[in-house]
């Protein structure tokens, strides 16, 4: 799940991680209220966006940038007012945008230096990992790429913590010395608490500013965080905004489905994410595009089925689906029921394949075969990936 920058500042407050000070305004006049709240000499109004790239971006209306500064509060409600409603298209949206539905106020600060400072789990290790760098502001995956050496990495030991002398050596590598060093210190340990506490699996701040006056902050966030804890944190859970993602994994979600939307024509419907991935790698070793990565989970229900032959139907690009099924704590019959059911009530139009294997395979295959419907029944994940394809072409 993601957050707004809004939000982030939210958080970062309640764990006295230092920022800017800010607010989130709906409307232009909102803004502009807030901004004279603040009365600051400069304040910035930045588009509220689940995307990255904000600055350089362009709305559709004509407008430049989702990020402007300004002096003048009755500005920030003008610049506001040409971003709240208007559909915003950044390196990151595609070409279709993001519609701006709300807008931050905030301080503005000048920066005597930018740096990058991220916390993330470290798959490899299982272990929480700190990257840090001198070039903050910009893509830190093209600072990766072409200058390596410019990216500092410190593993943390999950029982011992963040200790003293990590948090020393990263001061030292980021060249922070003095006040800034003791303010960069106290901020990466209250940003460690955060991350631990709110089961983040990822906090990246970039930049992170030593401003001409001394003073380390954080200036621009993204958090992600881990789905599977999100029950202990509902305070974070209501920061959740469905109208900045795709409608399909929504509704996934209500069905306790993993749906992921792809970009080709054949849809996919799989219980297992290992056997999901597996089947996607099939269709294309085959020739096709995978529609989606959808795993129906181990125990699905019929009502799960036909919740996630919804989903499929509701994606204009898919010409075809694949169902693949191991009967383990899931039996065939029981898929088989759901399969059918969804089929009839949905009037399903486009072709289907059925691959059944596992627990009651022969009375699934039963009931498919008896149900009358125009089912492609397949012996093998290869075979089942050649008939869809094939399939799929003849449909398009």
């Amino acid at each position: 799940m993601n957050i707004h920058e809004y939000q982030a500042k939210e958080l970062f407050d309640r764990f006295e991680v230092p920022s800017p000070r800010g607010k989130m305004a709906g409307t232009a006049e909102e803004a502009e209220a807030i901004a004279k709240e603040i009365g600051s000499d400069l304040l910035v109004v930045k588009a509220q966006v689940h995307a990255g790239g904000r600055g350089k971006g362009t709305f559709k209306n004509g407008f430049e940038g989702g990020v402007h500064l300004t002096k003048d509060p009755v500005a920030i409600g003008e610049i506001a007012g040409k971003m709240i409603g208007e559909t915003l298209v950044t390196k990151q949206t595609g070409d279709e945008g993001r519609l701006v539905r709300k807008v931050m106020v905030a301080d503005a600060v000048e920066i005597e230096h930018e740096y990058y400072l991220s916390l993330l789990m470290d798959r490899d290790t299982s272990r929480p990992v700190i990257v840090a760098s001198t070039e903050g502001g910009m893509d830190i995956e093209e600072v990766a790429e072409n200058r390596p050496e410019k990216i500092i990495k410190q593993l943390v030991h999950p029982l011992a913590g963040l200790q003293p002398y990590e948090v020393r050596k990263l001061t030292a590598a980021l060249g922070l010395k003095g006040g800034a060093a003791k303010e960069f210190s106290k901020l990466l340990k209250n940003l460690y608490k955060l991350f631990l506490s709110l089961d983040c699996d990822m906090v990246e701040i970039n930049p992170l500013v030593e401003t001409k006056d001394g003073q380390v902050l954080a200036l621009d966030a993204k958090f992600g965080f881990d789905d599977n804890a999100l029950y202990r944190h509902p305070e974070v859970l209501a920061y959740r905004d469905t109208e900045e993602e795709d409608p399909r994994e929504v509704a996934a979600s209500e069905f306790d489905l993993s749906y992921i939307g792809l970009d080709g024509n054949i849809a996919c419907l799989v219980n297992g994410a290992g056997l999901a991935m597996a089947t996607m790698d099939a269709i294309k070793f085959a020739g096709g595009d995978p529609a989606n990565f959808l795993d129906v989970g181990g125990g699905a229900t019929k009502e799960q089925v036909v919740g996630a032959f919804n989903i499929i139907q509701s994606d204009a690009k898919v010409e075809a689906i694949l169902i693949n099924i191991f009967g383990g704590i899931m039996k065939c019959d029981v898929i088989a029921t759901g399969i059918v059911n969804a089929a009839r009530k949905l009037d399903m139009k486009v072709p289907l394949v059925v691959r059944l294997e596992g627990t009651n395979v022969e009375q699934g295959k039963q009931i498919l075969a008896d149900s009358g419907l125009a089912l492609e029944p397949a012996d093998s994940l290869a075979q089942a990936a050649e008939k869809i394809v094939k399939l799929a072409a003849e449909a398009s």
